[in-house]
């Protein structure tokens, strides 16, 4: 079972924002189900929560029971201070600015929950599982545990055209822009791909964890159909192997006197492997050897062999984790 609370808030009285339910709105759509459309997450969509009574209430609800994955997304306001970053609610006042991140963590830690997941996307939201802003001047996160954050806990967090840049990131990465070649969106891949498409002088994510092996998000189609992917143990019996090609692989090679196509060079079993070759050199696990293309690899009877990332998927494949 996987469950996810999910909190946007646009409606602070003094410093209204513009964007945040309709993220949340669209974070929730996206991890409700996986690219096929089958059940992923059950998603309780919570907007303009009015109190930090009941926000935390709704916290300590996500976080009961032994779920398989616990996921808490929230956008809107953050604030930080000497004593603790806290996740802003509407009726905020001075030295009660909502629910501390202290808090939120000491109730992710203490959950039975397998996996617990904090995405936070809001100001400051880096404060939160850091030493400076931890009760005892120590962080501890518990196992099992993956946070992700909009911003370091010094910088604030944009809006751009009623949208978060953070959020706006972390959709395109669950809709498949984070997926691997299985298909599988996991926190570190969200991280690295909002990481690398945020410049320098851009706001920062964090990324904290403490896991023995991620977990998926969200699953999309693969890029490649994970019965060709099989195939690399297939093709290449050992990682050192060069797969050989000839004429007979490309499907256009064919012997033509006076225009007319006379006798097919091409055979047709060898043409389907070349297509799986081919789809697998689309994605970097396959490189052809002294040629710039496959199809110039297959024509001059060249080879093809596994890149380092087609080893990786080849020993997965040999070690049937795929």
């Amino acid at each position: 079972m996987k469950k996810a609370l999910v909190v946007g808030i646009d409606n602070y009285p003094s410093s209204p924002l513009h964007g945040c339910v309709n993220d949340a709105s669209a974070f929730g759509g996206i991890i409700e189900t996986n690219g096929d459309g089958s059940p992923n997450f059950d998603v309780r969509l919570v907007t303009d929560v009015a109190t930090k009574s009941e926000l935390k209430g709704l916290i300590i609800d996500l976080f009961s029971g032994n779920s398989d994955t616990a996921l808490l997304y929230f956008s809107g306001h953050g604030f930080i201070n000497d004593l603790s970053g806290y996740i802003v609610t509407p009726d905020a006042k001075q030295n009660d600015e909502g629910v501390s991140m202290d808090e939120v963590l000491a109730i992710v830690n203490s959950s039975k929950a397998k996996n617990k997941v904090v995405i936070l996307d809001c100001c400051y939201s880096g404060a939160f599982g850091s030493p400076k802003f931890v009760t005892g001047g120590s962080a501890h996160i518990g196992e099992g545990v993956s946070i992700l954050t909009s911003s370091k806990s010094t910088e604030t967090s944009l809006e751009v055209n009623g949208h978060g840049i953070f959020t706006n990131l972390l959709l395109d990465a669950l809709h498949g822009g984070a997926s691997d070649l299985r298909g599988y969106i996991t926190p570190g891949s969200v991280y690295a791909y909002i990481d690398q498409a945020l410049g320098p002088w851009d706001q920062r994510p964090i990324f904290k964890t403490n896991i023995t092996r991620f977990t998926p998000l969200r699953a999309v189609v693969p890029q490649v159909p994970l019965e060709v992917l099989r195939k690399l143990t297939e093709y290449f019996t050992s990682a050192e192997q060069h797969f050989p090609l000839n004429p007979s692989f490309e499907d256009t090679n064919t012997e033509k006197i006076e225009h007319k196509v006379i006798a097919p060079f091409a055979q047709q079993e060898n043409v389907a492997i070349f297509k799986h070759l081919q789809k697998l050199q689309s994605v970097g696990l396959v490189v052809p050897v002294d040629e710039q293309h496959m199809y110039y690899a297959a024509m001059n009877s060249k080879s093809c062999k596994l890149t380092a990332l087609g080893y990786h998927y080849w020993r997965l494949v040999k070690d049937k984790k795929i």
